[in-house]
This record gives structure tokens, sequence and C-alpha cells, in this order.
């Protein structure tokens, strides 16, 4: 009987730790796609089986699609463990045509399957920068909105918003944000960065000119910045102004 190293995945690993095992299996994050047709493309997984009335492992390709479950029989592995059983069984997926190599859809900004990964990856909020600023603001005894409208006429959303003392403070990423400190400019597809950051830059500027002129405080904070510094200054600016928590 094959030991249960060979296929079972280790006691307590997290979803985050799954898809970092099968991106390793598979090769890459972009190689693990499935084609479910019009330019889309599904994130599998592989499954690994242990049938004990005949002491194999079989491997199965999975997927979500339209709001259900697909699965499909991949063959059996025999390596003494799971990552090079999974291995094995991505090659396989990849030889049997049922795994497709990505492309960019022709209305994407992204010059490459790559690059479009990473935009998907980017998260608009909740990002590990907010959540600690946010509970550095919590642990000082501040209480606030969380992805609200500053101004409901004004198409803007602040990642933190002290409705009462018309403050609204934006986390800003440092690549997209093109922080002075820590922006590197991309080599690949550099004009289309330039721009996509100017124009990032720009809104941001409307932004702030526009809250500022509703009687709006703004506050900035870069990615990189202390959490804890940070939150002890919108501390001191919220308990400033005119209608304080």
């Amino acid at each position: 009987m094959p030991p249960d190293r060979a296929w079972k995945p280790r006691a307590g690993i997290d979803r985050k730790a799954r898809a970092a095992e099968q991106d390793r299996a598979a090769g890459s994050r972009l190689a693990r796609a499935v084609d479910i047709g019009e330019g889309r493309y599904a994130r599998a997984s592989i499954a690994l089986r242990l049938y004990r009335s005949t002491r194999r492992i079989r491997a199965y390709l999975r997927w979500s699609q339209e709001g259900g479950t697909q699965e499909r029989y991949v063959g059996e592995v025999d390596a003494a463990t799971r990552a090079a059983n999974l291995a094995q069984a991505w090659r396989m997926a990849h030889a049997a045509g049922y795994v497709s190599a990505e492309s960019v859809p022709p209305d994407s900004w992204a010059s490459s399957p790559a690059s479009r990964a990473v935009m998907s990856a980017n998260k608009g909020r909740d990002t590990k920068p907010e959540k600690l600023l946010r509970s550095a603001l919590h642990r000082r005894g501040l209480r606030y909105r969380v992805g609200a409208r500053p101004l409901p006429n004004l198409r803007r959303t602040a990642d933190v918003v002290f409705t009462k003392a018309r403050v609204a403070v934006f986390v800003d990423g440092c690549y997209w944000h093109g922080c002075p400190e820590h922006h590197r400019p991309a080599k690949k597809g550099a004009a289309f960065w330039q721009e996509k950051i100017a124009g990032n830059r720009a809104r941001d500027a409307e932004t702030d000119e526009a809250l500022s002129n509703a009687d709006w405080l703004v506050i900035r904070v870069w990615e990189h910045e202390d959490p804890e510094q940070a939150a002890e200054q919108i501390l001191k600016t919220v308990r400033s102004r005119p209608n304080p928590l």
C-alpha cells in the first residue's frame, strides 16, 4: 500500500498553501489553466486519491465552471511523495491537452499572461497594509467606515472614512500610485505602465481637490509606512477636527 506521504496533503494546510503547492507542481500559476471557452480560463488543481482495492493512486483534474465543480481523470501516479505525484500528474494533464496555455484576451490591458495575473491578483480592498492600519486605529479607540464614499455624489472610495470628523484616509500602493521611494518603472510595456500610473496619480490629485473643496481632509498613507506611526498621526488629526469622534 502506498504511504500517506505519497498522496495525502499535510494536516492543517490552508487554501493559500494548497494553491502554492499546486503552482510548484505545475510549474507556475499560469500552467494551471483550463480553457472554458470564449477566452476564459479556470484555475485547475490536481486531486490525488488512493484506491485501496487496487493499491494505486489516481490523479484527477478539478476546476470550477458555471457554479459547479468539474472533474477529469488524468491517470495513475506512482512516485514516493505527494509533491512528485502532483508534478507527474500535471505533466500528464499537459501531455493529454487537458490544460491549455493561458492567453491574453483581446480587450485586456495586460501585455502578457503574467502581467494579467499580477493585475488580477492586485486587490482593490482589504490589502495587508489596509488591515494593519485599521487594526492600529481600532486599538486607539477610533471607529470608522471601511471602503466608503466620503461624498455620495463623487465616485471615489476611501479606504478608511471618519464621517463626523470629515477625514478620508487612502492607503496607496507604492507601485500603482508611483511612490517616489519605491516605485520602479516596468521594463516591458514601459509606455503603457507609465501612462497608467500617471493616470492614477492624476486621479488621486483630482480626488484630493474635490474632497478639500467639500471641507474634507485627505490623508494618504503609503503601503510602506509604519502602520502604528500612521495611525498615531491620523488619531491626532481626527481629534483636531471641528467635529472629532
